[in-house]
């Protein structure tokens, strides 16, 4: 007999987020012009029950297998694009890869400060290839903050030694980032924007609930499964845990080179070592601006490379000239910091959200300035109101905006 009891509050999101990725995958290969996390959405809200929602999502899968048979009958020439339950067959034109460890045909996509990613079939693999000096960076404690967290934040699947005594960490495989999207040049829908920034909030929001700092927001670090999402929080190689990283790192003396660019929070520019988790709120809020800009994606502050002299100088003058130099008074906590970001630069005006992004919807202009300002009330993860991704993109699509939920934040 159907449960006709509160059968939504008992579904979790990680069950929703695979029935997403399954039906997802179905779709890609149909062709079938919705997403994914619309057609599982339509079933959640229109469900009376768990078996009628279990029941919608699965003929879902149906049609969209059917549908993709079909696709490929009509046209014998195209790759076979699997599913979820099958392994991706290897391009045969492709070159045949490097073994690594119990994972054959591994082809390079990428390398970082100490790693260098892999694709094996549906599977990414991130080789340690420098042990030495490396911190924040620590691969080992990496794989136990992972080992604390749920999606949205990339699960791990294993870890493991390779035939070079080699530390590998290997997660599912993503093919798109956000950093990929937004080079494409072309602005996001808002749509899109809902989708990736709610699993971004959820994902945060989970971890500062463990004390964990990520300390490198940016959009390299946000895997896509397709351009609307799931998304999830990745490269977790230089995150602070409050019990994990202070042998190296205490509370109040941690390192200050982190972060990446433009998604530099100012606290850490002027050299306060007690920073917190509002340093991922404001790249957050950075990279939110740009994904939002029109008519293409543009970053919110202007940084030089970190091999160019002037770099940090430079974000910090790109920072001021955007949105005013701070003040005693709008923030109070650097009169305490190793370097006051008072009296010994230049003065800036502070200016209105409106006037820094005029083109930007006012929805996301609000909360763009909860999460870009300099003081300590700065929304936290938990003040956006994310308690899951379909949660986020009703608040923002609702009559209410974002001021009428009454965060503190947004009151000044």
């Amino acid at each position: 007999m159907p449960d006709y009891t509160d059968w939504r509050g008992l579904l979790t999101a990680s069950e929703r987020y695979d029935n997403i990725q399954r039906i997802s995958t179905k779709i890609a290969a149909a062709g079938i012009g919705h997403s994914g996390f619309e057609i599982e959405n339509e079933a959640y809200e229109s469900a009376l029950c768990r078996e009628d929602y279990d029941a919608a999502c699965t003929a879902a899968l149906s049609a969209a297998t059917a549908a993709a048979a079909s696709a490929t009958d009509a046209a014998p020439g195209t790759p076979h694009v699997p599913s979820e339950e099958e392994s991706p067959e290897t391009d045969p034109d492709e070159e045949p890869g490097i073994q690594i460890g119990p994972y054959e045909s591994c082809h390079y996509v990428a390398s970082g400060v100490t790693a260098e990613v892999y694709r094996s079939r549906d599977r990414a693999l991130k080789v340690i290839v420098e042990t030495r000096d490396i911190e924040p960076h620590n691969p080992a404690r990496e794989a136990k903050v992972l080992g604390l967290l749920q999606r949205p934040c990339i699960p791990l699947l294993e870890t493991f030694w390779d035939q070079e005594q080699r530390f590998v960490l290997a997660f599912p495989y993503m093919p798109l980032t956000l950093g990929g999207l937004l080079d494409r040049g072309s602005p996001l829908t808002d749509k899109q924007i809902r989708a990736i920034f709610a699993d971004l909030f959820t994902a945060l929001r989970q971890i500062h609930s463990h004390g964990i700092i990520h300390r490198d927001i940016k959009p390299s670090a946000i895997l896509l499964a397709s351009p609307s999402g799931p998304a999830y929080l990745s490269d977790f190689g230089t995150a602070w845990h409050p019990q994990l990283s202070t042998m190296t790192e205490p509370a109040y003396t941690k390192i200050l080179d982190i972060g990446t660019g433009p998604y530099r929070a100012p606290e850490v520019l002027f050299g306060n070592k007690s920073y917190g988790t509002a340093v991922d709120m404001w790249g957050s809020g950075a990279m939110l601006a740009e994904c939002c800009r029109r008519p293409t994606p543009k970053p919110l502050f202007e940084s030089r490379a970190v091999h160019e002299d002037g770099n940090q100088l430079g974000l910090i003058l790109s920072i001021f000239k955007t949105i005013g130099s701070p003040t005693r008074e709008t923030w109070p906590e650097a009169v305490k910091f190793k370097t006051p970001p008072f009296d010994i630069y230049r003065v800036f005006e502070r200016r209105g959200w409106e006037s820094v992004l005029p083109e930007v919807a006012p929805h996301w202009r609000e909360l763009v300035s909860a999460l870009v300002r300099y003081n300590s009330s700065r929304a936290t993860a938990e003040q956006v109101g994310i308690l899951n991704p379909f949660f986020f993109a009703t608040l923002l699509t609702s009559p209410f905006s974002i001021k009428a939920l009454q965060y503190p934040c947004l009151h000044e």
